[in-house]
């Protein structure tokens, strides 16, 4: 059977829009002699709609839009996810359902069974799962169909691993369910986010249940960035051994046909991680900003690390033409991070400006003088070189219509080693779920043909160029000690006695849990952040910020 995968980014909420892409893809499968077309979950809405779906229109406009797309597909079977309502008397509004449409109809509506509720999902908010699973017969095959977490329930493949942070299996497994009711394919439609690693654990997972199950296996993922969110697409086939036998593009729309009757096994493409985390970051920027209707970035560029790369993300994502860096030096900054700052727009070919901000800076301190008389200078004064930097960036995004886009990263977020109204200002957050240590690589991967970074920016100490001879470790732990115990606290939700156990320094730890925990409230008031590891700040988070518990060990 010639079936094809259908791999399209999707707008939340531009039914319109999506319906055109679905319906354009669909005539260009069928012209290439697909007979059978699948599209990922939540294909009409996009992934995920949340509180859209509380809107009292939102849900009978995506039906609507449902139906005049069924009425176009007439050539070949079709498998579209959408949002149904729930018609039951109890029980949530809505279903998560994939719509099988043959003949220009809507011929059999299928609902998720396994709604998650950890990490960034939040399904048993808005859907009522389904009851029972039975097989779709299309084209003389029974089809067992299923929609993303229904297939993540594969015992086989869970039994003894951790990398579910100790999440207990469903009672259910609708796998197994449909297969042994006769289905013979299985396709799973599926919106699976991206976080780093997620290419070889998602083939793993649906590989051992191909085996398992000794069926052919289809699974569709949705593509792009939806805010916080990456879907990195990857659609994949595997034949009855479990053997991958198609992949489809990462990180970019495809239209994968294949045959089942053909099989021929291909190895997986899972490049190096800076590739995929470039790729993914470069993604999440370019949709975000298309998405929110800008065209352009501005963003501050301080020749050090992090600005490096968050500029060069920002070049690649929209084009160096409609990229504006500026440098904001003060008597603080080194001769060598300006002259880095201005290499590096030369390298991009990005617009660039300096401006200092030792005017405003000083007149601050002078209209601050009486009020502060008899205090030691500290942190105060420093600050308000981050927020005069805030304010310019801000009058050059209103002025130009420019998106601003901040540059501090996970480590810093982490610890609250940034300044709210300062360095924090911005739309989106590029890279505050990427951890210092990872932004080197990422940058020796990006200047692993030609140095687009310059030399400086990769070698000097990280500063802040607040105050004289100022260096991060004045403030923090040595980054690779930081990080590590950052991803053992944050992403693996390790206690801190379990850490110090481990051989890390107690000192270190309580300093880093208690700069953690204590600067929740600035990480509320950042802007969103792309999310690329297991566990980001943010949607994935949920900590409050005024509480009082301390770790008991």
């Amino acid at each position: 059977m010639k079936i094809a995968l259908a791999q399209l980014n999707f707008t939340v909420g531009d039914l319109p829009g999506n319906a055109a892409k679905i319906l354009g893809a669909y005539r260009r499968a069928c012209a290439q002699g697909a007979e059978l077309v699948v599209f990922s979950e939540m294909a009409v809405t996009g992934y995920p709609p949340r509180d859209l779906l509380l809107k009292a229109s939102f849900v009978p406009d995506t039906l609507a839009t449902l139906d005049g797309l069924a009425r176009e597909m007439t050539a070949a079977p079709a498998i579209v996810g959408y949002v149904d309502r729930n018609d039951a008397k109890s029980g949530r509004l809505f279903r998560n359902a994939a719509a099988v449409i043959h003949g220009g109809k809507v011929q059999r509506r299928v609902w998720k069974t396994l709604l998650p509720t950890y990490d960034v999902f939040d399904e048993d908010r808005y859907f009522e799962p389904a009851t029972r699973a039975t097989p779709v017969a299309l084209a003389g095959r029974q089809f067992a169909l299923t929609i993303c977490e229904d297939i993540w329930n594969e015992p086989a493949f869970w039994r003894g691993k951790q990398d579910r942070s100790g999440l207990p299996l469903y009672q259910r497994d609708p796998v197994t369910e449909l297969c042994d009711a006769g289905a013979d394919i299985i396709i799973n439609i599926s919106a699976s986010p991206y976080v780093l690693g997620k290419e070889r654990l998602r083939h793993d997972l649906l590989s051992t249940v191909a085996a398992h199950h000794k069926r052919p296996l289809v699974y569709v993922n949705q593509v792009g960035g939806n805010d916080e969110l990456l879907f990195d697409g990857n659609s994949m086939a595997f034949d009855a051994q479990g053997r991958l036998i198609a992949q489809a593009k990462a990180f970019d729309e495809d239209l994968l046909l294949l045959d089942t009757a053909l099989p021929c096994p291909v190895a997986l493409r899972s490049p190096p991680e800076e590739e995929s985390l470039y790729h993914a970051l470069v993604m999440g920027l370019r949709d975000y900003t298309r998405k929110c209707g800008f065209k352009g970035l501005v963003l501050g560029l301080s020749g050090g690390i992090d600005s490096a790369v968050v500029g060069v993300l920002a070049a690649a994502a929209v084009g160096p033409e409609n990229v504006i860096g500026v440098a904001m030096p003060s008597r603080f900054s080194s001769d060598h991070s300006r002259s880095d700052a201005e290499v590096l727009a030369k390298n991009l070919g990005i617009r660039s400006h300096t401006i200092s901000i030792e005017p405003a800076h000083k007149a601050l301190l002078e209209m601050l003088s009486p009020v502060f008389a008899g205090r030691e200078a500290d942190t105060t004064e420093e600050n308000l070189q981050a927020r005069v930097r805030g304010i310019l960036l801000m009058a050059l995004s209103n002025k130009f219509g420019n998106m601003l886009i901040t540059t501090g990263n996970k480590s810093e977020m982490a610890t609250g080693y940034c300044t709210l109204y300062g360095d924090m200002c911005g739309g989106l957050a590029v890279i505050s779920d990427v951890p210092k240590m990872m932004i080197y690589r990422l940058a020796r991967w990006i200047n692993r043909d030609r140095p687009i970074i310059p030399k400086g920016s990769l070698t000097k100490p990280p500063s802040a160029e607040l105050r004289p001879n100022q260096t991060d470790q004045d403030s923090l732990p040595p980054y690779d000690v930081l990080d590590r115990v950052l991803k053992a606290y944050v992403e693996d939700q390790r206690a801190s006695a379990d850490i110090i156990a481990a051989g890390e320094a107690e000192r270190i730890v309580r300093d880093i849990v208690r700069r953690v925990d204590l600067n929740e409230y600035k990480r509320k008031q950042a802007p969103p952040g792309l999310k690329v590891t297991t566990k980001a700040f943010g949607i994935g988070r949920r900590m409050p910020i005024a509480q009082r518990y301390v770790e008991t060990k």
